[in-house]
């Protein structure tokens, strides 16, 4: 199937993009690595009357670190990300997901930008940026603002970026000596959707218990979500299998409210809530007192 007719725009500046935002509203669509409105344009599931491609816009194509902060642009190709020396010293949770991302032919065009604003629940970006307490650079044509990836997720497919706007970059703080992290998922075949994945940052003291957890889940929920009640009960453990195995358990049946697909259902998706808490969570602290 081909898309219907539509006005398209190639502006070179981030200025260009936004004085086209204002001027066609809700009219319009940002198109960045095209790998999710490409085929729901094809599909007729969208149909916006005007595209906007940002591929010229070479300013928002960076990887850069800044005080042991990592900022990355918003059109920068995720295929960069996983081959980034940058990304792999900074964030080695992020480094350490990339390639779980569909194949490399998605991440070859695929932008870091595209995929968080896109904001798919079962997608492993957003997960990423709660669980390392990424901060997002939101521009309009009056100014910029920051929001923090707590209040940067609204919903399914939703996020804070409002119609006038555009994500420029993300910035993940720097990481704690002290904390280690991982991630897995589960999918029927590498590449695609997982029916749930996992990724956690742990912290611990100098006394080997935990003093920071972040544990967020994707495609157990309409959005990332950050397992609250079962990061508190970590919190203050020597992290040991059956301490783990007891804030998972805490994870599955009070945090989590999966629901059922094609692909699982929601009991199923429970367990595996439960099973992937515990592996991630014991190699992250085992990296963290490494």
């Amino acid at each position: 199937m081909k898309p219907p007719a539509f006005k398209f725009f190639a502006p070179n500046t981030v200025e260009e993009a936004l004085t086209l935002l204002e001027t066609h509203g809700s009219e319009a669509k940002l198109l960045a690595g095209g790998q999710s409105l490409i085929p729901t344009m094809n599909f007729r599931l969208a149909a916006p009357e005007v595209l906007i491609d940002l591929n010229r816009v070479n300013d928002l194509d960076f990887i850069r670190q800044d005080d042991g902060n990592l900022h990355i642009g918003a059109m920068t190709r995720q295929r960069a990300v996983e081959r980034s020396d940058v990304v792999s010293k900074l964030q080695p949770l992020l480094f350490e997901t990339m390639p779980y991302i569909a194949h490399p032919q998605i991440r070859n065009r695929g932008t870091i930008g595209g995929s968080l604003v896109h904001a798919d629940p079962a997608a492993e970006l957003p997960a990423i940026a709660l669980a390392l307490k990424a901060r997002f650079k939101i521009v309009n044509k009056t100014g910029e603002r920051w929001v923090d990836a707590n209040d940067f997720y609204t919903g399914m497919f939703g996020t804070a970026v409002e119609e006038h706007e555009l994500l420029t970059e993300v910035m993940f703080p720097k990481s704690t000596e002290s904390s280690g992290t991982a991630f897995k998922e589960i999918a029927r075949r590498h590449g695609d959707y997982a029916m749930a994945g996992v990724a956690a940052v742990v912290g611990v003291d100098a006394a080997g218990q935990c003093d920071a957890a972040r544990v967020v889940f994707l495609s157990v929920s309409d959005a990332p979500l950050l397992m609250e009640n079962a990061c508190k009960a970590l919190l203050g453990t020597n992290l040991s299998a059956a301490e783990v195995d007891a804030a998972a358990d805490i994870a599955a049946n009070q945090d989590a409210d999966p629901v059922g697909d094609i692909h699982a259902s929601a009991e199923y998706r429970r367990h595996l809530v439960k099973v992937l808490f515990s592996d991630v969570v014991q190699v992250a602290a085992e990296r963290a007192r490494a």
